[in-house]
């Protein structure tokens, strides 16, 4: 990575972290500028505007911000956290790293938009520009003072720091608002350095591979990334560059209801039905119209001919039908794990159906909330590699016996301690400084809609166009009423030390902590002791 230049206007280089790279070409709608933008650079009087010429000239002491369509991206930042390959010393490479954590002193302000997830549903709905929109408002936050310290506030705070560099810590954001960022930035007068890992990924699928050795890799994303086409594109790029001779072939699963269901979104899940909802919109089986009558539904389809292969688990309410579970009718998936299984096997198919196929050796993890689910991945990928029909293998000769999922997240940490060590930005601050947000439905605003559950309902999310500027949300912070308690427990055990900063901010700012002030999070890693205090 080279240096990076200084700006004549903000003194120094905001630098945009991506985690997945943009599509190449853009259409008409992507190349004209959202309202949006002039909002937040020329409107004084609006809720949006930042005072671009005055923003913080080069401030090593400034936090770096992250930000998702919900809580998935903290696993990048968990990545980040952990990252110990660099002398923090001298900030070289050192195989083995130093026994320091390399972002010790490094400060983060985190935002889901968890109110305007998941993200992957837009496109699908004709609706990038808004998916775009509520990306760049996502940059402004992080680059702005402004937060509403609960939902219920009636008025904002200002005492939020600004940002030194953000992560895009979300493929579909990353995939169809890179480029709008880009533009941005551009007119606020400052040089963008775009830094896009999804060529380390598809370098890491790769890398499994002999330079003339046949094979399959496996992209498991959002749908919208799915369709962006940037993972297949990539792979047949670096193929020819790397001068690999074998038929290396890429096979897409597009996730849909599975980064929704992780983060508890009730148009995917709901652990407390009992029924077919009509509020489902997962994949979905023959017999359902009319729980759905009246709404687009995923085109995402169970097929009851092959039942057996998807290996659900039908107690505790896991599938919702009607009838008996050995015919059912109105089939609905109910939980992440019988979700996984829906698209591995969907995944597996693909492959099985086409005859020249190698077997797979890798799956990218293309959506960062798949992470937290990797030990039930390879569960289930076990499960299928011994799965027979018959007494014949029906998946095993397409599969190698251990495959590989690969977590694009160590790549973009990488990237990020390269990018402050070559712009003379490292913080000598604590990270127990980090501050966590999330969006949730504006109630003061009488245009929004809202479901029982106190989200937007389905229509009202994606059937709202882009270019009316209001504040839909508030950015608040985690809290037991904002962050649903399942949601809670599964980031505790999968990213604890991320858990911890959570937990630290929440109990210092939220009448609604999930930890009382006296209660410890044990840290599961000799390096969890060394973040600075």
């Amino acid at each position: 990575m080279g240096i990076l230049k200084k700006t004549k206007h903000w003194g120094f280089t905001l630098v945009i972290l991506v985690v997945i790279s943009a599509i190449e070409g853009q259409t008409n709608s992507q190349v004209k500028e959202l309202e949006i933008v002039e909002t937040i650079l020329k409107d004084r009087n609006s809720f949006f505007y930042i005072d671009a010429e005055n923003y913080p000239r080069p401030n090593r002491r400034l936090p770096i911000g992250v930000f998702d369509s919900g809580t998935g991206g903290l696993t990048v930042l968990d990545a980040i956290i952990k990252l110990d390959q660099y002398d923090n010393k001298n900030h070289r490479f050192r195989n083995g790293g130093d026994g320091l954590m390399d972002f010790n002193e490094e400060y983060f302000i985190y935002l889901g938009d968890q109110a305007n997830m998941p993200y992957g549903n837009y496109p699908r709905q004709n609706k990038a520009d808004l998916l775009r929109e509520h990306v760049i408002k996502d940059v402004q936050f992080l680059l702005a003072n402004k937060y509403y310290p609960d939902g219920n506030a009636s008025r904002y705070k200002t005492d939020k720091q600004p940002v030194k560099a953000i992560v895009i810590a979300c493929n579909t954001a990353t995939a169809y608002g890179k480029e709008e960022i880009r533009r941005f930035m551009d007119r606020a007068g400052l040089e963008i350095k775009v830094i896009g890992v999804i060529d380390a990924g598809v370098r890491a699928a790769l890398a499994l591979f002999g330079a003339d050795e046949s094979g399959s890799v496996g992209v498991m994303a959002t749908a919208a990334t799915v369709g962006s086409g940037g993972y297949v594109k990539t792979l047949n790029a670096q193929k020819k560059a790397m001068n690999y001779t074998g038929n290396i072939a890429a096979f897409q699963q597009g996730g849909i209801g599975l980064a929704g269901a992780i983060d508890g979104s009730d148009e995917y899940i709901d652990s407390g039905a009992t029924l077919p909802r009509k509020e489902y919109k997962g994949p979905r089986a023959a017999g359902t119209k009319a729980v759905v009558t009246g709404e687009k539904h995923s085109d995402a389809m169970i097929d009851l001919t092959i039942l057996p292969r998807y290996g659900f688990v039908w107690g505790k309410n896991e599938m919702l039908f009607n009838g008996k579970a050995g015919s059912p009718k109105n089939l609905q998936i109910n939980s992440v794990k019988n979700y996984i299984s829906y698209h591995l096997v969907s995944l597996m198919e693909k492959i099985r159906k086409k005859p020249a196929a190698g077997k797979m050796k890798a799956i990218i993890l293309g959506c960062t909330h798949y992470p937290f689910y990797k030990e039930i991945l390879q569960k289930k990928l076990e499960e299928l590699y011994n799965y027979r029909e018959k007494g014949e293998y029906l998946y095993r000769p397409f599969m190698v016996r251990d495959i590989v999922l690969i977590d694009p997240a160590l790549n973009t940490a990488k990237e990020l301690y390269q990018c402050l060590a070559s712009s003379d930005l490292f913080n000598n601050e604590s990270p127990n400084k980090s501050e966590f947000y999330v969006s949730v439905p504006n109630q003061s605003n009488p245009r929004i809609q809202m479901n029982s559950s106190g989200g937007f309902t389905y229509n009202y999310k994606y059937g709202r166009n882009e270019g009316f500027i209001q504040e839909y949300v508030k950015r608040v912070p985690f809290s037991k009423k904002t962050i649903p308690p399942e949601v809670l427990h599964r980031l505790s055990q999968k990213v604890p030390l991320v858990f911890n900063l959570i937990a630290n901010f929440n109990r210092n700012n939220s009448k609604t902590a999930f930890l009382r002030k006296d209660e410890k999070i044990d840290f599961p890693n000799q390096n969890a002791g060394k973040l600075r205090k």
